[in-house]
């Protein structure tokens, strides 16, 4: 069935420019973009009212089947289980206005799972790109949630498991991080021949690496090794930031880790988990202005279900926010989320809003580029040319 959404103003996130018109949908995808519309009996025509609109959302590095407090979690949960978890942050995601999703390490690869069930049309649910298990070191940062190796032999051998089980990119562990009491964001936990292993087998595939990273040291190392991606990189400085810019590296900042502390509170992590991400904030926003300085592409991420909410807000548009903070301008934020993501994930038909690119759609009745906040007001979500979302009705 063919869709027309009349009277938007539609945001072209490469350059900001707002243009006025109409998009025509069928088959999922923008079929054209015009001024105006001719009145079509066969067409459902739906009247935007002047709203703006934007490409859908796409939040990479999400943990769907993640449980809290982390301390709750069992390794030998039933699939059952996860897959009903699974299922839930996928539709709070989507109700949520992203559309697309990048995971990061899933228990019992219960994300593939959905992927398959979204594809066979028994489920809905966002887009997904996974990255199956991930793969850490034994006792490492992810214990208890990953595939553990030793040895760059053994790390070949769960990559190739991860990729065999329909993983789209590899996950790895560089450092230690906020989840283990006992670990710091310094500490080195995987050897360079490790590394090097990881991404000869995501090259082999024509994929790419990314990695948990803490600190300028161990990212460094990664760099070297042919890492492209960094998430959360706490403690960043020129040097390191400089190095992943010339290798047309990515960084996903997660901000919000270390930024949420009443939602940490309200899902009952212990007391020193709360303070060592608080603590680690300063050091967080001034690593991720760096980052900015030297011209880092940036991704959105929040670690937390981006579905869930943080100050009456969905955590993915929280994270805008605080991208502000670290000196990106409103565009630029939304860029984190569209543009920026879709070039990660390696698809040129998502964060974008022109002809032929999937018809992902956020709308929003006030102006996000002069005010992030307005992402607040999030009414209306369509995804693949179906509505999700649509609070006026």
């Amino acid at each position: 069935m063919t869709m027309i959404l009349k009277n938007c103003r539609i945001l072209n996130v490469e350059n900001g420019a707002l243009t006025e018109g109409s998009m025509t949908i069928s088959d999922g995808a923008i079929q054209s973009i015009d001024q105006s519309v001719e009145e079509n009996s066969e067409a459902r025509i739906l009247d935007m009212q002047g709203a703006y609109v934007l490409p859908g959302l796409i939040s990479c590095h999400t943990h769907l089947t993640i449980v809290f407090p982390f301390h709750l979690s069992d390794p030998n949960e039933d699939p059952a289980l996860t897959a009903y978890r699974t299922y839930s942050r996928g539709q709070d995601a989507l109700q949520a206005g992203i559309t697309t999703v990048r995971t990061v390490g899933e228990v019992n690869r219960a994300d593939i799972a959905l992927r398959k069930s979204i594809a066979a049309g028994w489920v809905t649910g966002p887009r997904i790109y996974s990255a199956g298990l991930g793969v850490s070191v034994t006792g490492g940062h992810g214990h208890g949630f990953t595939t553990e190796a030793d040895g760059a032999d053994d790390f070949r051998k769960k990559c190739r498991e991860d990729l065999l089980a329909g993983a789209d990119h590899i996950k790895i562990f560089l450092t230690g991080g906020i989840a283990h009491k006992n670990e710091s964001f310094d500490e080195s936990q995987m050897s360079e021949e490790e590394i090097r292993a990881a991404v000869e087998v995501a090259q082999s595939k024509g994929t790419y690496v990314c990695a948990h990273a803490g600190d300028s040291g161990p990212i460094m190392k990664g760099v070297k090794a042919g890492v492209t991606c960094f998430e959360h990189t706490y403690n960043l400085d020129m040097e390191t930031a400089t190095a992943i810019r010339e290798i047309d590296g990515f960084i996903v900042p997660t901000l919000g880790v270390t930024r949420s502390k009443d939602w940490m509170r309200q899902r009952g992590f212990e007391e020193w988990t709360i303070c060592k991400a608080v603590s680690a904030a300063s050091d967080h926003l001034e690593s991720i202005k760096n980052a900015v300085k030297a011209g880092v592409t940036l991704v959105n991420g929040t670690d937390i279900p981006p579905g869930d909410t943080d100050d009456g807000t969905p955590i993915v548009v929280r994270e805008m926010e605080h991208c502000l903070e670290a000196g990106l301008t409103p565009l630029q934020t939304i860029q984190t989320a569209t543009l920026n993501a879709a070039k990660l994930i390696r698809n040129d038909k998502l964060g974008v809003i022109k002809p032929g690119a999937k018809a992902d759609f956020i709308a929003t009745q006030a102006n996000p580029l002069e005010n992030i906040r307005n992402l607040r007001e999030i009414f209306f979500v369509m995804q693949g040319g179906t509505i999700v979302r649509d609070d006026r009705e």
